[in-house]
């Protein structure tokens, strides 16, 4: 993270230890989870790449600083306006009017963060990484800046990762929307000196609450239709699983497309 390199290392372990308990409740609980169980891995995976920046600047060693930067932006610029969306997108029930407007931001912010993060890679002179009130700070030029405001890039960036969430029908993703919505404030009002750093650590210690809509089931809890069950688990097909209730969801689906919807 953007305080130092054991606190990198430190926030790194505990969030992919999180992050791969997470995984595992999805593979046994429900598969559509999968996606947003690996969000607080990927968010450690990046603080493991950021104590490694911390690691090339405090040893002077400019290649490590560099891998290390490659790694933490690749996170930052790629993953997130992409698997944000995915992961909501995967999550919501399939009769739901919200899945196409979610998919169409998956595709954009695929299109998003390959614009964003693939020219650093030919042009490694863009990154650059500065230790700015005993935090790191990443500036730099983007391909995007060529073509629009950097402000307007960060607009895109949030609608990317906020918006696919805070549509979900499910209300804990909602929340988790106004996680980094929280974050996004917190940022901008103290912590501008090193913006992208504090963010990136703030949200994915956001992600946390994730593992708790995965342990609880909250899906189910919440599925509109009724037809995930939250009791005991049953065995079909070889597999014990959460069963839902096929003729509950095909009825609500019938109600979609028949009458307005309630959360619509």
């Amino acid at each position: 993270m953007c305080l130092s390199q054991t606190v990198s290392f430190t926030a790194s372990a505990f969030l992919v230890g999180g992050g791969a308990f997470a995984v595992a409740k999805a593979w046994q609980i429900n598969k559509r989870y999968l996606p947003v169980a690996l969000m607080p891995l990927f968010a450690g995976l990046q603080q493991f790449m950021e104590g490694n920046v911390w690691w090339g600047v405090n040893t002077g060693d400019p290649g490590t600083t560099l891998i290390g930067a490659l790694g933490f932006i690749f996170f930052t610029w790629f993953m997130w306006p992409f698997w944000i969306p995915l992961s909501s997108y995967v999550l919501e029930p399939s009769g739901s009017r919200r899945r196409p407007y979610m998919l169409a931001m998956t595709l954009a912010g695929l299109a998003f963060g390959l614009a964003l993060y693939v020219p650093h890679l030919t042009t490694p002179e863009w990154i650059e990484v500065t230790v700015n009130q005993d935090s790191l700070a990443y500036e730099g030029t983007m391909l995007l800046d060529y073509l629009i405001p950097r402000e307007m890039t960060y607009v895109i960036y949030l609608f990317l990762i906020i918006v696919p969430p805070m549509i979900s029908t499910y209300l804990h993703m909602r929340w988790f929307a106004l996680t980094i919505v929280t974050v996004v404030v917190v940022d901008i009002l103290f912590l501008r000196y090193a913006y992208i750093s504090f963010f990136c650590l703030l949200a994915g210690l956001g992600t946390l609450h994730l593992i708790y809509i995965i342990v609880r089931n909250k899906c189910a809890r919440e599925c509109p239709s009724g037809a995930i069950t939250a009791g005991p688990k049953l065995m079909f097909n070889g597999y014990e699983i959460w069963k839902s209730d096929s003729q509950k969801c095909a009825t609500y689906r019938c109600l979609l497309y028949t009458s307005p919807s309630p959360r619509d």
